[in-house]
C-alpha cells in the first residue's frame, strides 16, 4: 500500500499525482463500451456541478500525463457502479463490511476491504489538506475518489457496492466520488447527511456515516431513493449500524440485483451478534477480532474465488488513531497510523 500526501489547490495537486504516474511509468487501461462513456460523460457534468474543485484535480493529472480528460473522468466515474469490464470481472462485483459502534460515548469505526487481489498492489492510504477543505485521510483502490476515510473533525465516511441491474444506473455520483465529497466538504453526520441528500446519486450503495459525537447512520442509496437506517441499540452504553453489500431494510431489498455478493448478509448478521455477545473486552482489539472472522465469517475467502481482504481499517473517532492491516486481517498486523492524528 502506498502513502501518500496532497496538500494545496485542487489542480496542483492533481499535477502532483500527475508526476507519480509519469515518473513511475504508470498507465491506465481505458477500455470502456460506449453505455460507460456514455454515462461519464453525463456524470461528469454533474460532479462539475456539485464538485467543481475534483474535477480541476482529474484536470491536472490528465494535462500532466497527456490524456484526454472526459475519456479518463469517466473511467473513474464508472468505477463501483458500471465498470463490469473491469480484469474480465462481469459484473462487476465487490465485497467489503463497513460498522461504526458507540460504546460508553466512545465510537470506533471498522472495515475489511474485499475485492479481487489484483487492485491490492495499487491501494494507497492518503492524507488531504484541500486549500479550503477538511484535512482527511482516504483509503482507496482507485485515487482521487475512495471507498472509505476518517476527516480531521472525526467525520467517518464509507461506501459498500450493492448490485445494480444496467437499466437502473443514472448519471451521477459514484459511491466513491461520495465518500470523497462528503469527508471533504462536512464536519458531522448531520452536515453528511444534507449534502448527501442533495446528491444525485448513479448507482445501488451503502454509505456508512459516523461522527465523534455518536451520530451515526447507514443510507441505503438507488439513484431514486435514499433511505436512512439507524443504528441498532443493544444496550444502554453500546449501539451499532453495519453495511456489507445488500440492502437491510424491507422495502429496500426489491431494488438490488438478484445476486448473492460474497454471502454479504452473513457477514452483517455476525457484526450484528458479535456486538449482542460483547462483554466489555477492550474494544478496538475485539473489532480487529471481528474483522478477523474470530466471531463468524468475515474474510475467510476460499482460494478459489480470487476474492480477498487487501486491508482492514479501525478508527478511533475521538483520537483521530487509525489502525490498518495491509492485507488479509489474519496475516497481516494492524499499524498506527497517526498522520491525520499530527
Amino acid at each position: 500500500m502506498y502513502h501518500l500526501r496532497f496538500k494545496g489547490n485542487h489542480y496542483e495537486m492533481g499535477v502532483k499525482r500527475g508526476n507519480i504516474f509519469k515518473k513511475c511509468r504508470i498507465t491506465f487501461p481505458l477500455n470502456m463500451d460506449e453505455f460507460q462513456m456514455t454515462h461519464g460523460i453525463k456524470s461528469e457534468k454533474i460532479l462539475k456541478e456539485y464538485f467543481p474543485e475534483v474535477c480541476e484535480e482529474v484536470k491536472g493529472i490528465t494535462d500532466t500525463i497527456n490524456v484526454d480528460y472526459n475519456k479518463f473522468i469517466s473511467w473513474l466515474l464508472a468505477m463501483g457502479c458500471c465498470m463490469y469490464n473491469l480484469e474480465n470481472n462481469i459484473p462487476e462485483i465487490r465485497g467489503c463490511t463497513a460498522f461504526a459502534v458507540s460504546y460508553h460515548n466512545h465510537v470506533y469505526y471498522g472495515r475489511d476491504n474485499d475485492l479481487p487481489p489484483f487492485l491490492k498492489d495499487g491501494s494507497k492510504s492518503e492524507i488531504y489538506k484541500p486549500t479550503n477543505g477538511n484535512v482527511f485521510n482516504i483509503t482507496t483502490s482507485s485515487f482521487i475518489n475512495g471507498e472509505e476515510g476518517l476527516n480531521d473533525k472525526g467525520l467517518a465516511v464509507a461506501m459498500t457496492f450493492v448490485a445494480t441491474e444496467l437499466k437502473d444506473i443514472r448519471p451521477g455520483f459514484n459511491a466513491v466520488f461520495i465518500v470523497r465529497y462528503l469527508l471533504e466538504k462536512a464536519d458531522s453526520t448531520k452536515e453528511a447527511l444534507k449534502l448527501l441528500n442533495d446528491l444525485p446519486i448513479a448507482s445501488n450503495c451503502n454509505i456508512l456515516l459516523a461522527d465523534k459525537q455518536g451520530d451515526m447512520v447507514v443510507v441505503e442509496c438507488t439513484s431514486t431513493i435514499k433511505k436512512i437506517r439507524k443504528p441498532i441499540t443493544i444496550s444502554k452504553d453500546l449501539k451499532v449500524v453495519c453495511t456489507t453489500n445488500c440492502f437491510v431494510t424491507d422495502d429496500m431489498k426489491q431494488y438490488e440485483r438478484e445476486d448473492e455478493t460474497y454471502r454479504s448478509l452473513e457477514r452483517y448478521n455476525n457484526v450484528i451478534k458479535a456486538f449482542e455477545n460483547y462483554s466489555g473486552q477492550y474494544v478496538i482489539g475485539y473489532i480487529e477480532e471481528i474483522l478477523k472472522g474470530k466471531h463468524g465469517f468475515m474474510c475467510q475467502y476460499e482460494k478459489g474465488l480470487n476474492f480477498e481482504t487487501i486491508w482492514s481499517s479501525v478508527f478511533d473517532l475521538d483520537t483521530l488513531d487509525i489502525y490498518r492491516a495491509e492485507g488479509d486481517p489474519r496475516r497481516k498486523r494492524y499499524n498506527l497510523d497517526e498522520r491525520l492524528k499530527k
